[in-house]
C-alpha cells in the first residue's frame, strides 16, 4: 500500500450548482468561498446545453453573462465571469449534450483556460468506451493543455478514463469499492502505456452536513456513505466527512474527494468552514496553492513536449 506521505494530501472538489438558480453571481460566491479553503476545483452543471448556439457565448441576456436563451445557465460563461473574482481555484465546465466536444465547445473551454492563466479543466464524455471528440484544444495553454475529468462510475467507460482522463470521478459507497475502482483503473492506466501516478481517482459523493457537527443519524456519517436516490449519499457531520476523507485517503483508497453539496450554500460553507479547516489543522489539506494552474495543484506533470504558453 502507498503511504500517504508519499503520496502527498488529499485533493477536494466540490459541484457549485443553484438548482433553479440563475443568478450568476450567487454561483461566483460559491466559487469564491471554495477558493477560500484551497479547494482543487469546482465544477458546473451545464443547465443550458442544447439551448443555444454554443457555451461561452453568453446569449439572452448580454455577451459572456451565462445566461442562455431560457431557463438555465452557460457553464463556461459563468466561470469565464468567475475568473475576475478568483485567483487559483480550478475551474471546470461539465458540458453534457450537443455542444459537449463541439467546434465552439472546444473553443470556449481553451478561451477559459487562457484567460484564467491555466486553471480550466474539461469534462470528457467515456460513457461509451472511447471518447468522440479528443481533438486538442484550440491555441496556447498556460499548462499544456486543460486536464481531463472523466466519470468512469460505470465499468465499461474504466478503461477510456484510464487511457485519456486525468481526473476519475466514480460514485462509490465504500472505502473497499473505492479502493477496487482505483487498483483497476491505475492497471489499466499501466497496461495502456501511461505511468499510473498520472491519474487522479476522486470519489464522488453528495454530502448532506445536517445540522450538527457530527453524524445526522447515529454510525451514519462515521459508516460512511449510502446508496440514495442522488447516488452515494454521506449524511453526517464536518468532523465525521473530515474523518473519512482522511482515513479513505490514509489507506490509500483514493486521492481525493468531488463532493456535491446538497444544500448548496449550506454544505459548501460547512465544508470550507468545517471540514476543510479542521484537515487544515491536522496538516491534511494546504493552506495555501503552491502553483496557479489546475495541473499544479493536482500534482499532474506538463504534458512531455508542452511548454509555458502551450507551444511544443
Amino acid at each position: 500500500m502507498t503511504s500517504s506521505s508519499r503520496r502527498g494530501l488529499p485533493h477536494l472538489a466540490a459541484a457549485v450548482d443553484l438548482p433553479g438558480e440563475y443568478d450568476v453571481g450567487a454561483h461566483v460566491e460559491l466559487i469564491r468561498l471554495a477558493e477560500r479553503g484551497g479547494l482543487d476545483f469546482v465544477t458546473l452543471d451545464d443547465t443550458s446545453a442544447g439551448a443555444g448556439p454554443g457555451p461561452g457565448v453568453g446569449v439572452g441576456v448580454g455577451p459572456g453573462s451565462g445566461v442562455g436563451p431560457g431557463p438555465g445557465l452557460d457553464a463556461v460563461a459563468v466561470l469565464s465571469r468567475a475568473v475576475a473574482a478568483t485567483r487559483r481555484v480550478g475551474l471546470v465546465p461539465m458540458v453534457t449534450g450537443p455542444h459537449a466536444g463541439s467546434a465552439d465547445g472546444e473553443a470556449a473551454v481553451a478561451h477559459l483556460d487562457r484567460v484564467s492563466r491555466g486553471r480550466a479543466g474539461r469534462r470528457i464524455d467515456v460513457s461509451g468506451g472511447e471518447p468522440s471528440h479528443l481533438a486538442a484544444l484550440t491555441g496556447p495553454s498556460p499548462q499544456g493543455h486543460t486536464v481531463r475529468v472523466a466519470d468512469a462510475t460505470d465499468g465499461p467507460a474504466r478503461l477510456a478514463a484510464a487511457r485519456y482522463a486525468d481526473v476519475v470521478l466514480a460514485r462509490v459507497t465504500s472505502r473497499a469499492q473505492t479502493r477496487s475502482v482505483r487498483d483497476q483503473l491505475r492497471a489499466d492506466a499501466a497496461e495502456s502505456g501511461r505511468e499510473p501516478d498520472s491519474l487522479r481517482v476522486l470519489a464522488a459523493l453528495s454530502i448532506d452536513l445536517g445540522d450538527g457537527e457530527h453524524a445526522a443519524e447515529p454510525g451514519h456519517g462515521g459508516g460512511g456513505p449510502r446508496r440514495s436516490a442522488r447516488g452515494p449519499l454521506y449524511r453526517g457531520g464536518p468532523v465525521d466527512l473530515a474523518d473519512l476523507i482522511a482515513s479513505w485517503h490514509r489507506d490509500g483508497a483514493v486521492d481525493g474527494f468531488h463532493l456535491i453539496p446538497v444544500e448548496p450554500r449550506r454544505d459548501l460553507e460547512r465544508l470550507v468552514n468545517g471540514t476543510v479547516a479542521l484537515l487544515q489543522h491536522r496538516g491534511l489539506f494546504r493552506t495555501f496553492y503552491p502553483g496557479g494552474t489546475l495541473r499544479e495543484h493536482l500534482g499532474l506533470a506538463r504534458p512531455v513536449g508542452q511548454v509555458a504558453g502551450g507551444r511544443t
